[in-house]
């Protein structure tokens, strides 16, 4: 095993539950950004990462980091980077995306052109050939350029992360599974409390909330670019990966989460989702209104993701929803507590309550706001005395 260097994007607002998510994994944190986290694993973690990370979007190996502030000076330090120990003679390589922010480099296919042919030219002098059939394996690279700063990766992953191979089906305007898991994790609700979602859709966020409890590592459904990667990733270490997570899911523990939603088409598409994660038997969806959310039960947690009135004409509608909301739940649910996300910017005014806590976050493009209301906290178990 050798120490590779391994950079992960994420959502805007949830590097601190990503950057916990990696230290349980047992990885040193290098640096922590704006919507990205660097760290130190190796072979293995490449695997553990990939299957295991709810909050990254892609796991990717750094190549290098180097300033550059002209195509001469981007050529000249791409072709100084050690390619010939990532990409074999056959392996099909391109950069696959590049993206610039306040640099004086900005243009994405030159960038992109200039890394390939840096690329090829050392690789030439490596392998003593003219040309490459590229008809290998695929080693597809992604760069970032910000304040003339480069950072040229590998991407371990392909399909972004948030993709876990469960939901085939979904409904319109849907959640991303990585959001979903975020905010669970930013809400100090756990296992042995009660989880209800009344705008579920297909139901990603009663899911993804059910693998957590369940200890599900959200990519076991899923393939990943790098299996393929044997010069770099032994096939055993992907298999002992694979076995590690199947030998920690915990089938057995007892969960009351519920996700109900107006739309019994909708719903339809959510069960068909919960039986592609497995998760079948740990969750209730249920055809109803958010008016009717009720529960005699206290201490529990709505964590949900309503409409917001992305299109003309639905503002008034979204406004009047968030009122019944307000008194729905403070008539029928007490002592719960609510985090809601949405991106409708006068969500307080028209809850009409301030929330304890606010954090912005980003659904797709779109800024949101995460709003957090703590309910009371359940009384301490009193152990008895025998």
């Amino acid at each position: 095993m050798s120490y590779i260097e391994l950079t992960t994007p994420c959502i805007f607002g949830v590097e601190s539950i990503l950057k916990k998510e990696i230290i349980k994994l047992g990885y040193e944190i290098k640096r922590v950004e704006d919507g990205r986290i660097t760290y130190i694993a190796d072979e293995l973690g490449v695997c553990r990462s990939n299957i295991w990370l709810r909050t990254a979007e892609r796991v990717m190996i750094n190549v290098g980091e180097f300033t550059a502030t002209s195509f001469e000076e981007l050529f000249d330090k791409t072709k100084d980077l050690p390619w010939e120990r990532w990409i074999p003679q056959d392996g099909k390589f391109w950069v696959k995306k590049a993206s610039s922010i306040k640099s004086k480099l900005f243009s994405p296919s030159d960038i992109q052109s200039i890394i390939k042919k840096a690329i090829v030219e050392r690789l030439k002098k490596t392998y003593h050939v003219n040309w490459f059939n590229e008809d290998g394996e695929h080693y597809p690279i992604r760069v970032f350029i910000k304040k003339d700063r480069v950072s040229i990766c590998l991407d371990t992953s392909g399909e972004a992360l948030h993709k876990r191979g469960y939901r085939t089906f979904t409904s319109k305007a849907p959640i991303s599974e990585t959001l979903a898991a975020g905010i669970i994790q930013l809400s100090p609700w756990n296992k042995d409390r009660i989880l209800v979602d009344p705008f579920c859709g297909s139901g990603t966020i009663p899911i993804e909330a059910a693998m957590i409890a369940m200890n599900m590592a959200p990519g076991l459904n899923r393939e990943f670019t790098a299996e393929k990667w044997k010069n770099i990733i032994p096939v055993k270490s992907w298999f002992k990966a694979v076995d590690e997570a199947n030998d920690v899911i915990d089938t057995t523990c007892e969960l009351n989460i519920a996700g109900y939603d107006i739309d019994y088409k909708v719903l339809k598409l959510a069960r068909e989702n919960v039986r592609n994660a497995g998760v079948e038997d740990k969750i209730h969806f249920q055809e109803r209104d958010m008016r009717k959310t009720s529960n005699n039960k206290k201490y529990g947690f709505i964590i949900t993701n309503p409409p917001y009135g992305e299109r003309l004409g639905d503002k008034e509608t979204v406004i009047e929803l968030y009122k019944d909301m307000k008194i729905t739940f403070d008539k029928n649910l007490e002592d719960w507590s609510y985090f809601i996300i949405t991106a409708f910017d006068e969500f307080e005014r028209y809850f009409g309550k301030n929330a304890d806590k606010k954090r912005k976050l980003y659904t797709g493009m779109m800024k949101a706001n995460l709003y957090q209301y703590f309910g009371s906290k359940p009384p301490k178990r009193v152990n008895p005395i025998n």
